[in-house]
């Protein structure tokens, strides 16, 4: 995706999280408020307002940040991503996806900081468009997920992360995240402009040419 947008001349920063790569940060020390400070720290320093993009669970953490910096950015961009209000948790949003892959087969590690998904539902849950080759190497690249932010909800206000405009871009194939899950949380919280991409859950990955004009357009 990075390079395609650099393509069309915007500046692209891509940020990892940390605790999600092998050597950067101990999961114990993951919260839904570190996490934010992180990426609103990255926003911070960013040398203009920036369209700040949060995909599947990175939804909560953008909306987190906004209301940490929310002169800072430009526009919110959800990707088939949680998009909650204050007091909804992505575990309970999970859960009421019915459709979804994950809820079901999550599975905490022993030392209950973290959780996984069963090896055998990750390619259709993430990766259901993607070449097997590319589906191989980007599950290769999962990490177990820090437990703390699934279970907090953000704390969010009008004031704050309210006027900051969003966007959301729906992937209609996806199986981790469900369309009819993305429909249910744009409703309590209306984005505009709404793209529809027909994509899993990975169209950074499956359909980035698509992707990459959408965003571009934002």
């Amino acid at each position: 995706m990075a390079p395609l947008l650099r393509a069309a001349g915007h500046l692209v920063d891509t940020p990892q999280l940390p605790a999600m790569a092998a050597d950067n940060g101990d999961p114990r020390q993951v919260t839904l408020a570190s996490w934010a400070r992180f990426v609103a720290d990255k926003v911070e320093a960013a040398p203009d307002r920036v369209v700040l993009v949060g995909h599947s669970r990175a939804g909560v953490v953008i909306s987190q940040a906004a209301e940490l910096v929310p002169d800072r950015i430009r526009r919110l961009v959800y990707l088939s991503a949680y998009l909650l209000p204050a007091g909804r948790t992505m575990a309970a949003e999970a859960r009421a996806d019915t459709g979804s892959l994950v809820a079901p087969n999550m599975v905490p590690e022993d030392s209950g900081v973290t959780c996984t998904l069963r090896a055998e539902v990750i390619r259709e849950a993430f990766y259901g468009r993607c070449s097997d080759a590319d589906a191989t190497w980007a599950a290769a690249q999962l990490r177990p997920e820090p437990l703390k932010p699934l279970v907090t909800s953000p704390r969010v206000t009008a004031n704050n992360f309210g006027r900051v405009p969003r966007a959301y871009v729906e992937c209609t194939a996806d199986r981790a995240v469900t369309l009819e899950s993305q429909r249910r949380m744009q409703a309590a919280l209306p984005c505009d402009p709404v793209i529809t991409l027909d994509a899993d859950h990975s169209p950074f990955i499956s359909a980035p040419a698509a992707l990459a004009e959408a965003l571009g357009g934002l």
